[in-house]
C-alpha cells in the first residue's frame, strides 16, 4: 500500500503546484462545487497511479485543486463507495492520498435519506456523529484503537452555524446512520434506525471519517436531504431523485462551503 500511495503522491506532486491545507469530498450530485473554483486544474482519476475509480452517476471521478475566495482547496470530486465492490482499503485510499498531500482540515459531503420526520427534501444537515452499520472498518487489519468520541469537530460545527446564520440558511444537525447498500433501506430498517437514534441514512461518508481521524484531520460532516427514507412519504426510492435534489440545492450548498471556507483561515 505504500508503494502505491507514494505512486499516487507523485503523480499528484507533479501535476498541480498547490499544496492546499482543506480538503472537501463531494456527495452525490454536489461535484457542481468544482465549477465555482477559480484557476482550477483537474486530473482525472484514471490517470493518477492505483486511484479506484467511481462508477456511480453524479460522481465526476477527478482530482481538482483550485482556489475559492482566495482558498486553495483539494477537492475529490466524486468518492468511491464500497457498494461498489471495492475494499475498504481502497475506499479510503483518496483520503489517505489527501492527508499525504497535506490537507489537514476535510469537508465530507452527501446526499442522504431523511430517518427523522422533522426534516424536508434540501435540508442541510451538519453531521454532529454516526452510527457505522456497513459491517467493515477501513482499519481491521492494521489495529489502531482510534478514539472516535469527538470525530466530527465541534469547532467546525460551530463555526458552520455561525456562518449559515450569517448567510441566512437553515441548518439541521445530526446523527447518520451509514449502510453498505446499494440496496435502499426497508420500512422497518428505517424505524429501527429511527429507534437507534439516527437522523439521516446514507452509503458513505463513515470510512473517510474514521481513516481522516486516524490520520489526525480535522473533521466537518454535511449531507443534503435528498428524499425521505422507506416508509415515511410512501414515495419509491431511486437515485435520480437523489441526483436531481442535490443538484438543485447545490447553489445554496455552494454558498455555505464558501462562507465556510472564508472562516477557516
Amino acid at each position: 500500500m505504500k508503494e502505491n500511495l507514494d505512486a499516487a503522491l507523485n503523480k499528484l506532486k507533479n501535476t498541480f503546484d498547490a499544496r492546499p491545507k482543506i480538503g472537501i469530498v463531494t456527495g452525490s450530485g454536489l461535484g457542481g462545487l468544482v465549477d465555482v473554483l477559480q484557476d482550477a486544474v483537474r486530473i482525472r482519476y484514471e490517470d493518477i497511479p492505483d486511484f479506484p475509480l467511481s462508477s456511480v452517476d453524479g460522481h465526476q471521478g477527478e482530482v481538482v485543486l483550485g482556489q475559492l475566495s482566495g482558498v486553495s482547496l483539494f477537492v475529490l470530486a466524486g468518492r468511491i463507495h464500497y457498494y461498489e465492490g471495492y475494499a475498504m482499503s481502497q475506499v479510503v485510499f483518496p483520503i489517505r492520498v489527501m492527508a499525504a498531500f497535506g490537507v489537514t482540515t476535510i469537508i465530507l459531503t452527501n446526499a442522504a435519506g431523511a430517518v427523522n420526520k422533522s426534516f424536508q427534501a434540501g435540508n442541510i444537515v451538519t453531521i454532529r456523529d454516526h452510527i457505522n452499520l456497513m459491517g467493515d472498518n477501513p482499519l481491521n487489519g492494521n489495529n489502531p484503537f482510534v478514539d472516535l468520541s469527538d470525530a466530527y469537530s465541534g469547532e467546525l460545527r460551530n463555526l458552520v452555524r455561525l456562518t449559515a446564520d450569517k448567510l441566512v440558511i437553515s441548518l439541521q444537525a445530526g446523527v447518520y446512520a451509514a449502510i453498505s447498500g446499494p440496496a435502499y433501506e426497508t420500512p422497518a430498517e428505517i424505524e429501527a434506525l429511527r429507534r437507534m437514534g439516527a437522523d439521516m441514512v446514507g452509503m458513505s461518508t463513515v470510512p473517510e471519517v474514521i481513516m481522516a481521524k486516524r490520520l489526525g484531520m480535522k473533521i466537518l460532516g454535511l449531507s443534503i436531504i435528498t428524499n425521505m427514507a422507506a416508509g415515511i412519504s410512501g414515495k419509491p426510492l431511486s437515485h435520480q431523485e437523489v441526483i436531481e435534489v442535490s443538484k438543485k440545492v447545490s447553489p445554496k450548498f455552494n454558498t455555505l462551503v464558501k462562507g465556510i471556507v472564508e472562516r477557516l483561515v
